[in-house]
């Protein structure tokens, strides 16, 4: 009986299709969910974080971001990774205040205005919400802070007393209780339906950033942002310790390196960005109004009172937290004495 010899060319190929087939095998998708528009800023650091980890893995790991809310709405995507039905997503940290006072404690208005101070206060809770997540079988990756809060409107503010009665957007269990302070009707609308809620009048206020003002062309519909600066709202992405723990470590290392990079740009674009945001809206014709002090004297003291809440909800835990962030500020320092 005659061997049969493959040629060559035959068994280049097999091999080829054989180590095709591994490699297609051996690379795991990870569909990640995201509530905003492809363009938003967060949208776009998701988008860049995917690149990265796909270069980092050599494409052992593929992240496909699902933008605007297409795979799951807003507040689904927290249960969703936690269940497993998406690996890997990006939730607004005070959308889940009613599990757990910590996921809300950027929401509180005038606790932290600035970029600087709003990290000071991400570095206090971080370890804590990364333990929260923990025990829903989730891992925090990153966060980043969105552009402040202003309050839009359909006239011009003196005073709280101006927003009684008026249909006013509640994203988050915060944004819920600064209505209720107010006198305000709570609406609950997420961010990729504002746009229509707006121009069928659902909605007629809403306390939101520029960078959502501009995506939900809230300009269509309400002419004054009331640039507040009230707070700093973070989105984390999240994803499902199971998924990422079944990574080997070196996918696990190039997954967090990713995340460590995000975090950093996001941060970086995020405050870059807010004055694009205002001159963007202004050239839309909105008015960027500086707000009233009447106004900031109310919105201040609703900002008292939801923080004396949210401590009393958060016990000794949630103190201390607070405590860490307001021990963290820098001490000013007496300007240097010029020689003589």
């Amino acid at each position: 009986m005659k061997r049969r010899i493959f040629p060559a060319t035959a068994l280049g190929l097999a091999l080829a299709c054989g180590l095709s087939l591994t490699s297609a095998m051996a690379q795991t998708k990870w569909d990640l969910a995201a509530a905003y528009p492809a363009t938003n800023l967060h949208t776009e650091n998701l988008a860049q974080f995917a690149k990265d980890v796909e270069a980092a893995t050599a494409g052992k790991l593929k992240v496909t971001v699902h933008a605007n809310a297409s795979l799951f709405k807003a507040n689904e995507i927290k249960r969703a990774v936690q269940g497993g039905q998406a690996p890997i997503g990006e939730i607004l940290l005070g959308n889940f205040e009613n599990e757990n006072p910590l996921y809300g404690l950027d929401g509180i208005p005038f606790l932290a205005t600035s970029y600087a101070d709003s990290k000071r206060l991400y570095d206090a809770q971080k370890a804590a919400l990364d333990k929260q997540l923990g025990t829903q079988g989730m891992k925090l990756l990153f966060a980043v802070a969105w552009p402040p809060q202003g309050i839009y409107a359909k006239k011009e503010l003196g005073s709280v007393a101006d927003l009684r009665g008026i249909k006013w957007r509640a994203y988050s269990p915060a944004t819920a209780k600064i209505a209720e302070l107010i006198g305000a009707q709570p609406v609950t609308i997420q961010a990729a339906e504002l746009s229509q809620a707006l121009t069928t009048g659902v909605v007629e206020a809403t306390m939101t950033s520029g960078s959502t003002g501009y995506d939900s062309k809230i300009y269509e519909s309400i002419k004054y942002f009331h640039d507040t600066q009230a707070w700093l709202p973070k989105n984390a992405v999240i994803v499902n310790r199971k998924s990422f723990d079944a990574l080997d470590k070196a996918t696990q290392d190039a997954v967090l390196k990713a995340s460590a990079d995000a975090e950093v740009r996001g941060w970086k674009v995020s405050a870059e960005k807010t004055e694009w945001y205002k001159k963007a809206l202004a050239d839309k014709g909105m008015k960027i109004v500086t707000p009233a002090p009447k106004l900031m004297a109310d919105m201040r003291q609703v900002g008292e009172i939801m923080l004396a809440d949210w401590i009393k909800k958060a016990g000794p835990d949630g103190e201390a937290i607070v405590a860490a962030y307001r021990k963290s500020a820098p001490t000013a320092t007496a300007p240097a004495t010029a020689k003589k």
